[in-house]
C-alpha cells in the first residue's frame, strides 16, 4: 500500500469520526510534504562535493569582484579629488551590497532549479 494510499485512507477515517481539526488537517498537510521530500530525495540524488565546492567558488566571485570594483573606483576618485576615503568607503559598502544581492538572487534561482 503506498504512502499516499496510507494518509488519505488515515484523513477519511479521521473525517468519519469527526476529528478533522486545524490540527489533524496541518499534521496530514506536513506529512504529505515530508513525503514529498522522501520521494524528490530519493529521485535526485545529492549533489557531488566537487559540484558544492564549484557553487561555493561562484557565490566568493559573485560577492568579492563587485566589492573590490567599487573598492577600485572609489580609490580612483579618491585620488583624483585629493580626499582620504570620501569615496572608498561607500562604494565598497555598495559593492559589497551589490555582490551579496547577486549572490542571494544566485542562490534563489539555483534553489528553483533544484526543485524543478
Amino acid at each position: 500500500m503506498s504512502e499516499e494510499h496510507r494518509e488519505s485512507e488515515a484523513a477519511t477515517e479521521a473525517g468519519r469520526h469527526g476529528h478533522a481539526t486545524a490540527t489533524g488537517n496541518h499534521t496530514a498537510r506536513a506529512a504529505q510534504r515530508a513525503a514529498q521530500r522522501q520521494r524528490r530525495s530519493e529521485s535526485d540524488p545529492e549533489p557531488s562535493l566537487g559540484s558544492r565546492f564549484g557553487q561555493i567558488g561562484v557565490l566568493g566571485w559573485a560577492i568579492v569582484m563587485p566589492t573590490l570594483i567599487g573598492l577600485a573606483i572609489g580609490h580612483w576618485l579618491d585620488r583624483l579629488f585629493a580626499t582620504r576615503v570620501f569615496f572608498s568607503a561607500p562604494l565598497l559598502m555598495l559593492g559589497a551590497s551589490v555582490g551579496l544581492w547577486s549572490a542571494w538572487k544566485w542562490m534563489h534561482r539555483q534553489s528553483r532549479g533544484d526543485r524543478e
